[in-house]
C-alpha cells in the first residue's frame, strides 16, 4: 500500500517547522518532500493532515507494563493503549515487573508469547541481573542468551524493592557490567546507595515520621550522587556502556556529566515527574506522587531542565508504574503506598507544552530525546527515531496549538490516577502512526479510535549503542 500524506509541516531546525509532504510505502518512508514535491502515481491514498505537526514517534525507554504476573497494576494491552493515546509508537518495558522476571532467554520467550497478542504499538524489551539469579543460576550464560535474544538492554539495581527481582551488591555490580559490556549491549542501573536509604528509613519509621517528606528524607539527593559516583568509577573499570535510569537530583546529573567529560561511557535519563514536581508538591498529594527516587528541590527541577536543553541528560522516558488504584496507594502509611506513577500517555504533551512551548527546548531537541536519543541507546536508530527515507513510518500527528486539561478519568492506562490531575497543556495528540499503519485518532469531537490489539511487533536490539 502506497499513501501520500500532504498538509502537514514537519521540525525544520530550531522551533522552525516547514511544509511537507511524506510517502509511505508499506511500513517504511520512502519519501520526504517539500509542500507539493511528491507526485501521486496511480493507486496512491492521500491523507490530508490539515496543517498539524507531523513529529517522529516517540520511544519511551522505561515503561512498567506488569504483565505477566501483576496485571493488577497494568497489562500490555492498556499500557500500550495509552502509549498510542500519547504518540508514543515503541515502548521499552521493564524486566522486574513480571512474573517470572525477564533474567534468561527461556523467560524472554514466555513474556513475549504472553504479550505479543495484547500489544497496540511496537515494543522492546529490557533484560535483567538480579540477586536472585546471581545467587540461583548462571546468570552469565542467561545475559549472552538475552542478548542473543535482541533484549535492548540490561536492568541492574543498586537498590529494589522487590523480593522477586533483588538488588546486586558493589561486587555483584561490577561483574554484572562487565557481562553487559562483553554481550555489546548498554546497563540501565537504579542508583541509589542502599546502606544509606536504608539507615535512614528505619531511623524515621522508628521515630514516628510517616508522612510524604519523611519518605523524602529517606532518599536525599546524597544517596543519589554516591551511587553514580559509583557507577561511573565501575563502568570506567569494566568498559562498560552505562545508563542511570530516572535521575532526579541535580547533584546526580552534575555527577554524570563529570564522568563523560573525563571520558566515562554513562548516560542519563529523567522523567516529567522530576521535571514538574517538588518534595513540596510530594507533601500536598502524598502517595499519588510517590517514586523512587523521590522528586526533590526546585533547583533540582530547574537542573534537569537545563541538562536536556544542553545534552547532560540524554533522553527522556516515563518509568510508567501504575499501583492498583485506590487500594495500593491508600495503605494508610507512606512507607507502604506503593510507589510509581502512571506517565506514557502524557509524555509527548507535557516535554511539548512545557519544554518547546516554555522556550526550555527547541523542537528540534524535543525530537532528538524523545525519539533519536532513545532509538540510538536500545540499538535501532537504522529502523526506528526519525522521519527519513527507509525507516519505519512510525510518526505522530500533533495538533500543536490545542489545548486540554489532564483528567485521571479521560486517560487509557488500566489505573487512572496521575499528580498531573487539571494540568493544562498545550499539543494535543490526534494521530498516531506505526509502521504506516494508523493505531490511533482522535476526532474533532473526542471521539477515539484504535488499531487492534496485536498490530504491535518486538523489535529487537540490532547495533551499538549510539
Amino acid at each position: 500500500m502506497r499513501t501520500r500524506f500532504v498538509n502537514l509541516r514537519l521540525p525544520a531546525g530550531g522551533d522552525a517547522t516547514a511544509p511537507s509532504e511524506l510517502l509511505v510505502e508499506g511500513p517504511l518512508f520512502s519519501r520526504i518532500g517539500r509542500a507539493g514535491e511528491i507526485p501521486a502515481p496511480e493507486g496512491t491514498v492521500t491523507v490530508d493532515l490539515g496543517g498539524a505537526l507531523v513529529l517522529p514517534g516517540v520511544i519511551d525507554g522505561h515503561v512498567h507494563f506488569d504483565d505477566p504476573g501483576f496485571t493488577h497494576r497494568e497489562t500490555f494491552a492498556t499500557g500500550t493503549r495509552a502509549a498510542a493515546a500519547g504518540g508514543v509508537t515503541c515502548v521499552v518495558d521493564m524486566p522486574c515487573t513480571s512474573l517470572p522476571p525477564v533474567t534468561s532467554a527461556e523467560r524472554l520467550a514466555g513474556k513475549l508469547a504472553a504479550v505479543a497478542p495484547k500489544a497496540h504499538v511496537d515494543y522492546m524489551m529490557w533484560g535483567g541481573v538480579s540477586g536472585n539469579a546471581v545467587a540461583e543460576g548462571d546468570w552469565r550464560r542467561d545475559v549472552a542468551g538475552l542478548a542473543g535474544a535482541g533484549v535492548a538492554a540490561f536492568k541492574l539495581y543498586m537498590l529494589s524493592g522487590m523480593e522477586t527481582f533483588r538488588d546486586l551488591t558493589p561486587e555483584e555490580l561490577r561483574e554484572a557490567l562487565a557481562a553487559a559490556a562483553a554481550a555489546g549491549v548498554p546497563a540501565g542501573v537504579h542508583a541509589e546507595a542502599k546502606g544509606e536509604v536504608l539507615e535512614r528509613t528505619e531511623r524515621l519509621r522508628d521515630g514516628g515520621h510517616d508522612g510524604p517528606l519523611a519518605y523524602a528524607d529517606s532518599r536525599p539527593a546524597a544517596v543519589e550522587v554516591s551511587a553514580v559516583k559509583l557507577l561511573a568509577s565501575l563502568a570506567r573499570e569494566t568498559g562498560a556502556r552505562a545508563h542511570v535510569v530516572h535521575v532526579a537530583a541535580g547533584d546526580a546529573l552534575d555527577a554524570v556529566a563529570e564522568a563523560r567529560r573525563s571520558g566515562v561511557a554513562l548516560s542519563a535519563e529523567t522523567c516529567p515527574h522530576y521535571l514538574a514536581f517538588t518534595r513540596d508538591d510530594l507533601e500536598a498529594q502524598g502517595s499519588v506522587l510517590k517514586t523512587a527516587p523521590v522528586v526533590k528541590g526546585a533547583a533540582d527541577r530547574d537542573r534537569l531542565w537545563r541538562g536536556l536543553a544542553s545534552g547532560d541528560v540524554q533522553h527522556v522516558a516515563t518509568d510508567h508504574a501504575a499501583g492498583e488504584w485506590p487500594r495500593e496507594k491508600t495503605t494508610g502509611s507512606i512507607w507502604t503506598d506503593y510507589g510509581g506513577v502512571p506517565g506514557v500517555e502524557l509524555l509527548l504533551p507535557f516535554l511539548f507544552s512545557e519544554g518547546v512551548g516554555k522556550g526550555r527546548v527547541t523542537l528540534e531537541r524535543l525530537t532528538e530525546l524523545l525519539s533519536a536519543a532513545p532509538a540510538r541507546f536500545f540499538g535501532v536508530a537504522s529502523r526506528k527515531g526519525r522521519i527519513a527515507e527507509g525507516l519505519d513510518a512510525d510518526f505522530t500527528v500533533l495538533d500543536d496549538g490545542a489545548a486540554f486539561t489532564v483528567r485521571a478519568e479521560e486517560l487509557h492506562n488500566l489505573n487512572r490516577y496521575t499528580p498531573f490531575e487539571g494540568w493544562s497543556l498545550t499539543g494535543r495528540v490526534r494521530q498516531t502512526w506505526v509502521r504506516g499503519t494508523r493505531v490511533f485518532a482522535r476526532a474533532d469531537d473526542g471521539s477515539e479510535s484504535f488499531g487492534p490489539a496485536g498490530g504491535g511487533r518486538f523489535v529487537r536490539r540490532q547495533e551499538p549503542t549510539g
